[in-house]
C-alpha cells in the first residue's frame, strides 16, 4: 500500500484538527466561512479516498475483475491486503453515509416545516412576527428563495429583553437570515456525518456562526455590550422558564415553529465573554497553513485517484499479457 493512497485520509484529518484552532483567532465571519470550506475539502477529500481504497480491494474479487478486465494476482501482489482493507473502508463509508442521509431527512423535514410556517404566519412588522408565548425565545425562520424569512419573538422575549437590547437581539437573528447561516451549519453537520474527524470542527463552526451574527448586531446597534447584557438576559430567562414550560391556552396553536436560530443558541457564556472582550485579529500564519493543508487535500486525493488509474491500467496489460486471446478496452 503505496503512501499516495493514504494521503487523502491523513491530510483531511489534519485539516480537521488545524481548522478550529485556526478559526479561533480570527473574527467570527471569516472563521465561519473557513470553517463550512475546510469541512467540505476535508470531508470529499475523505469520502474519495474511502472510495478508492475501496475499490481497490474489490478489484481484486475474480468476480468484479471479469468487468475491467484486470489481472487478480498483479493487484493482489501490489497490494496485498486489499480485501481487508476495503472491508474497512466499506464499513467507514456505511457508517459515514448512512447517518448522513438520515441527517438529510431530518434537516429536510425541519426546513419544510420552517417554509411552509414561513407563508402561514402573521406580520407584525416587516419581517418580525410576533408570538404570544411565556417562554422567552428569539429566532429566525429561513425562507425559501421566493419566501423571505422571518424572525420571531416571544411576547416573553420582549418582556425580558427591550430598547437597543431587543434592537441588537432582532438584529442577530437578522443576520442570521441575511447570511443563511442555516445552509452553513447544514454544510458542517454533513461534513462531520460523512467523516467524525470533523466532529469538533463542526462544533466550533456553530460557534463561529453565532459569533457572526453577534457582532453584526453589535455593529447595528454600535455597543457590543448591549448585545452582551442581551444575551445574557435572553439566556437566564429562557434557563428560568425550563425547557418544557408550556405556553399558556391563550397561546400559539399546534403547528408553533421550531426555532433553527435561537439567539440564546451554542455556548453563550463564552460568546459574552467574546463579545466584552477585544476583537480578535487574524493571524496570517496559521491561516496560511490551513490553506495550504486544504489544498494539500484535493491535490492528495487528486494524485490518489492517478495512482489507482495507473495501477489498474497496468493490471489490464498484465492480464492481456497472461491471457493473449483476451481484448482490454
Amino acid at each position: 500500500m503505496g503512501p499516495s493512497f493514504l494521503a487523502p485520509l491523513v491530510v483531511s484529518g489534519a485539516l480537521a484538527l488545524a481548522a478550529p484552532r485556526t478559526a479561533r483567532s480570527m473574527p467570527p465571519a471569516a472563521a465561519a466561512r473557513l470553517l463550512a470550506a475546510s469541512a467540505l475539502v476535508a470531508a470529499t477529500s475523505w469520502l474519495g479516498g474511502l472510495c478508492l481504497l475501496a475499490f481497490t480491494g474489490l478489484g481484486q474479487l475474480r468476480a468484479v475483475a471479469k468487468a475491467g478486465p484486470w489481472s487478480v494476482w498483479y493487484l493482489h501482489s501490489q497490494e496485498p491486503f486489499g480485501l481487508l482493507l476495503s472491508a474497512l473502508c466499506g464499513l467507514a463509508l456505511a457508517g459515514g453515509l448512512g447517518p448522513a442521509v438520515l441527517l438529510g431527512w431530518r434537516r429536510g423535514r425541519v426546513l419544510l416545516r420552517a417554509w411552509r410556517r414561513c407563508r402561514a404566519l402573521p406580520r407584525s412588522g416587516g419581517d418580525l412576527t410576533v408570538v404570544a408565548d411565556r417562554v422567552p425565545e428569539a429566532f429566525a425562520l429561513p425562507g425559501l428563495p421566493g419566501t423571505p424569512g422571518r424572525v420571531v419573538v416571544s411576547t416573553g422575549m420582549l418582556r425580558t429583553v427591550s430598547g437597543t437590547e431587543l434592537a441588537a437581539l432582532l438584529a442577530h437573528e437578522r443576520a442570521h437570515l441575511r447570511h443563511r447561516h442555516h445552509l452553513y451549519l447544514l454544510l458542517m453537520q454533513f461534513s462531520a456525518a460523512v467523516c467524525p474527524l470533523l466532529r469538533p470542527l463542526a462544533h466550533e463552526g456553530g460557534y463561529a456562526v453565532e459569533r457572526w451574527a453577534d457582532e453584526e448586531g453589535a455593529r447595528e446597534v454600535g455597543d457590543r455590550t448591549a448585545m452582551a447584557r442581551a444575551l445574557g438576559r435572553a439566556a437566564l430567562a429562557r434557563k428560568a422558564a425550563g425547557p418544557g414550560a408550556e405556553p399558556p391556552a391563550a397561546g400559539p396553536p399546534r403547528g408553533r415553529p421550531q426555532p433553527l436560530l435561537p439567539a440564546t443558541g451554542g455556548p453563550v457564556p463564552r460568546r459574552i465573554r467574546a463579545l466584552l472582550g477585544p476583537a480578535p485579529a487574524v493571524r496570517r500564519a496559521p491561516l496560511a497553513a490551513v490553506l495550504l493543508l486544504a489544498a494539500a487535500c484535493w491535490a492528495s486525493l487528486g494524485i490518489a485517484a492517478g495512482s489507482t488509474h495507473d495501477l489498474f491500467h497496468t493490471a489490464g496489460q498484465v492480464y492481456v499479457q497472461r491471457h493473449p486471446t483476451a481484448r482490454h478496452g
